[in-house]
Parts: C-alpha cells; structure tokens; sequence
C-alpha cells in the first residue's frame, strides 16, 4: 500500500517532528557535534533517547555519522547534504521561539541557557 499524507507538512515532522529531533538539528547547525558534546547541550535528553534519535535522523539521511578509524574510537554527527536543506527552517523555528519567548516571559536572555545565546 502507497502511503498518503493529507498535507505535505506531515512528510517533514514525520522526519523531524518531535521532542529532540529539533534540538538536535539546530546544534549540528553550529557544525560537527560528538555524542558526548550533544548530550552536554541537551542535558534533558537520555542516552538511549538522543542515540536513537541520532540513528533515526541517520537513517532519514538529515545527519551523516562520521566514524574515525582511532583508539579510543571517535564519532562525530554532522548535518547532510539533504540535512542542510533544513537550516531556514530550522533557523526560523528558532527565532519564533524567541519571539514567543520574550511575547510570552519577558527578556529571551532571561530564559535560554547562556550557551545558546553564545552561539
């Protein structure tokens, strides 16, 4: 059986859709990430969770999983090619989210991790 959306926007948070997908996305925009880096920038997210997200998102081809052939072995994740298709939206989710933020809170400053706005 053909799988049918009702509306193209299922297709891409099928792909990216969720709680942590997102948030990975957005970190590997700044460049390579390690397993060990991401889980630092998302202390929220688990192990299990942020391995199964990143295999998911690997295996959608949105992040390539770069392995070193090196004792201890090294491994970093990197958007794709098709993965930097995403970067405007990505990038845009993010400055709504500011926005609802400060519409919402107040100061942005007061309520992103000092290691977002850093970036």
């Amino acid at each position: 059986m053909t799988k049918k959306y009702n509306i193209s926007v299922e297709a891409t948070l099928e792909v990216i859709g969720g709680k942590w997908k997102p948030v990975i996305l957005c970190h590997l925009m700044n460049g390579k990430k390690r397993t060990g880096e991401l889980k630092r920038l998302i202390p929220k997210i688990t192990q299990k969770m942020l391995t199964q997200q990143l295999r998911e998102l690997e295996h959608d081809g949105i992040i390539n999983r770069i392995v070193y052939n090196q004792v201890p072995p090294k491994v970093e994740y990197e958007l794709s090619a098709y993965g930097n298709s995403l970067r405007e939206i990505l990038h845009s989710l993010c400055i709504w989210g500011e926005h609802h933020i400060e519409r919402t809170y107040g100061d942005a400053k007061d309520y992103l991790e000092d290691s977002i706005l850093n970036q």
